[in-house]
C-alpha cells in the first residue's frame, strides 16, 4: 500500500510537476515539514546566507531560464527578509514563487507572542504580491499551486506567495495527481491587428521601443523592424536584442539622441516596456518627448491604461502581436539603418569620458567572455552600462539599478543565474558598498560550486551618492563606509582572488577565472587600477 503524503511532500511533487528543479531557501523549525520530501526529490536545494539572498537568487535564476524562481522561507523574519527581493521582482516583472510558513491556524490574529509572529502576515503580503494565499485546507493545495503558476505564466509576471500554517504542513494531503499548470496568455484580436497594420502602413517614420517583455520575441521583433525599416531603441532589460543589427540603438531613451529620434517619429511602437522613469527619464528632467502617435503592446491591461496613454493599446504578448501583424504590413524604406547609426554615434558622444571609459571596461568583459551573463548591482559602472552598452545576446545584461533599485542584488542574483545557466560564464558586477549588503553570498556560491566571477568595482564608498550630494550643495555625510580587504574575504571562503593594477589585466584574469570550478573574485579600484577612469 502506498503511504499517504503530507502537505509538505505533496507540495514538492506539485513543484516538480510544474518544472521546478531548484529552490532557494534557509530551513527553520517553522518549515521543516515542507522539507520532508525535498531530499528524495529531483529538486536541488541551494542555501543562501540570508533570506533576501534567496529571493534575489530566485530572481537571477528566473531571468536566465525563463522559469519561475522559487524561494522557501520561514514565517516572520524569513519572509520579511525576502520582501525586498519580491519588490524588485514586482518592478522588473520577474516570476517568483515564495512559499513561507505561518504560525498555526488558531493563533492567527490573536497576538499571543508566538515565535516569528506578525500581526497579519497575509495582509502584509497581499499589499504587493500578485497573489497571496493562506493554505488552511490540505485538499486545496493542488488548486493553490495551479493558481500561483497560472498567474506567473498568464499575464505580467511578478512575485506570488503561498503561506502554509505550521499545523497544516504535517497533515495528509489526500489523493492527488500532480499536474503541470497550463497558462493562457493574451493575444491580440484580428481587428486590433488590422488597425495596427493600418497605422504602420500609413506611417513614414517609425521607431520601436523594446523593454524586457519583448526579449523572448527577439527574432520576431527583428523581422518587424526590418519590414518597417524602423530603428529599435533598447532599454536596459532589452539589451542584446537585434545583436549587431544596423537598426539597433543600445542607448538609454534618457539620452538626448534617442529622444530626438523618438520625437521625430510619426509612429512609435512600445513593445513590452513599462515606460518607467528608470529607463526613460533616468535624470528625472521630464524631457521625454510627446509622442505624435503611440501604439503600446503589453500583456498587462492596467499597464496599457497608464501614461503615456496609447492611441492604440494592444493587449497581447509581443510574440503574438508581431506574428499576427507581420503578414499585414507593407515593406518600408526610410533609411532606418542610417537613423540608427547617427543615433548611436550621437548618444555615445553625449557621454562623459569617465562614463565612456567604464563602458569600455564592460566591453572588455564581453570581449574576453562573449557568452557572459553580467549581473549588476547599483554601482557606477552599472549606471554607465545602462546608459549605453552593446550586448551580444538577450538577457546577458541585467541589474538592480532599474525598477526598485535594491542594493545587494548583484551577488545573490548572480549565484541564481549561474545555477540556471551553468554552461555560461556569469560575472557579478558590484560596488564595494553594495557588495557588503550581501558579501556572505560568496560562501553560497562556493557551497553550490557556482561559477560566478565577482567583479568588484571599488571606489571607496557610495561615490555616486557623494557626487550627487556635492552637485546639490549638500555636504557629504555617511557616504564613506569602510570596506574590508575583499581578497582576504574571498580567501576566507577558499575563493581565488586578484586585485588588478591595470585594466589591461582584466581579460587574462577573466580567462583564468572561467577555467576554475567554482567562484572567483577580481577587484578593480577606480583610482588605483590604471585605466579604470578617464
Amino acid at each position: 500500500m502506498t503511504r499517504a503524503k503530507t502537505v509538505g511532500e505533496a507540495m514538492v511533487d506539485l513543484l516538480e510537476a510544474n518544472g521546478v528543479d531548484v529552490v532557494f531557501g534557509i530551513p527553520g523549525v517553522h518549515t521543516v515539514e515542507l522539507y520532508r520530501g525535498l531530499a528524495s526529490s529531483k529538486i536541488r536545494h541551494i542555501t543562501p546566507r540570508h533570506e533576501q539572498g534567496a529571493g534575489f537568487m530566485a530572481d537571477g535564476y528566473a531571468r536566465v531560464t525563463g522559469k519561475p524562481g522559487v524561494a522557501l522561507v520561514i514565517t516572520g523574519p524569513g519572509l520579511t527578509n525576502t520582501i525586498t527581493a519580491m519588490a524588485q521582482a514586482r518592478q522588473d516583472s520577474i516570476p517568483m514563487l515564495v512559499i513561507s510558513g505561518v504560525n498555526r491556524r488558531n493563533s492567527l490574529g490573536h497576538g499571543r507572542g508566538l515565535l516569528h509572529e506578525l500581526p497579519d502576515q497575509a495582509a502584509m503580503m497581499k499589499s504587493f504580491a500578485l497573489y497571496s494565499h493562506t493554505l488552511v485546507d490540505p485538499a486545496d493545495l493542488p488548486a493553490v499551486i495551479a493558481q500561483a503558476f497560472s498567474i506567473m505564466g498568464s499575464a505580467r509576471p511578478g512575485p506570488v506567495h503561498i503561506e502554509i500554517p505550521t499545523d497544516v504542513m504535517p497533515l495528509l494531503a489526500g489523493d492527488m495527481v500532480p499536474k503541470a499548470t497550463r497558462a493562457a496568455r493574451p493575444s491580440a484580436d484580428s481587428e486590433t491587428l488590422k488597425e495596427l497594420a493600418a497605422l504602420c502602413n500609413q506611417a513614414k517614420r517609425i521607431v520601436l521601443m523594446c523593454g524586457g517583455g519583448a526579449v523572448s520575441a527577439d527574432k520576431a521583433v527583428t523581422a518587424l523592424a526590418e519590414k518597417l525599416d524602423a530603428p529599435v531603441v533598447l532599454t536596459t532589460n532589452a539589451r542584446g536584442m537585434l545583436s549587431g543589427h544596423p537598426l539597433r540603438v543600445p542607448a538609454s531613451p534618457s539620452l538626448k539622441a534617442p529622444r530626438a529620434l523618438i520625437a521625430e517619429a510619426d509612429l512609435v511602437i512600445g513593445l513590452g516596456t513599462e515606460m518607467g522613469q528608470t529607463d526613460y527619464d533616468m535624470y528625472a528632467n521630464d524631457a521625454f518627448p510627446v509622442l505624435k502617435k503611440f501604439v503600446r503592446v503589453d500583456i498587462d491591461a492596467q499597464q496599457l491604461a497608464r501614461e503615456p496613454r496609447a492611441d492604440l493599446p494592444v493587449l497581447s504578448t509581443v510574440q503574438a502581436a508581431v506574428d499576427g501583424v507581420l503578414p499585414l504590413l507593407s515593406a518600408h524604406s526610410t533609411e532606418g539603418a542610417e537613423q540608427a547609426r547617427k543615433t548611436r554615434e550621437s548618444a555615445w558622444n553625449e557621454l562623459s569620458p569617465k562614463i565612456q571609459t567604464e563602458i569600455g571596461i564592460m566591453g572588455m568583459v564581453y570581449d574576453a567572455l562573449p557568452d557572459a551573463i553580467v549581473v549588476g548591482d547599483s554601482t557606477q559602472a552599472v549606471y554607465a552600462g545602462n546608459l549605453y552598452l552593446d550586448v551580444a545576446r538577450p538577457m546577458s545584461w541585467f541589474n538592480a539599478a532599474t525598477g526598485f533599485g535594491a542594493l545587494g542584488y548583484g551577488a545573490p542574483a548572480a549565484v541564481g543565474a549561474a545555477i540556471g545557466a551553468p554552461d555560461r560564464p556569469v560575472v557579478c558586477l558590484t560596488g564595494d558598498g553594495g557588495f557588503q549588503f550581501s558579501l556572505a553570498e560568496i560562501g553560497s556560491a562556493a557551497d553550490a560550486g557556482a561559477k560566478v566571477i565577482f567583479l568588484v568595482w571599488n571606489n571607496d564608498g557610495y561615490q555616486e551618492i557623494e557626487n550627487y550630494m556635492v552637485e546639490t550643495g549638500v555636504e557629504p555625510e555617511g557616504v564613506r563606509p569602510s570596506a574590508p580587504d575583499f581578497l582576504d574575504i574571498a580567501k576566507a571562503y577558499g575563493v581565488p582572488a586578484v586585485r588588478l593594477t591595470d585594466v589591461a589585466e582584466l581579460g587574462p584574469a577573466l580567462g583564468a577565472a572561467t577555467r576554475r570550478n567554482g567562484p572567483s573574485l577580481i577587484e578593480i579600484h577606480q583610482t588605483r587600477t590604471k585605466g579604470a577612469t578617464a
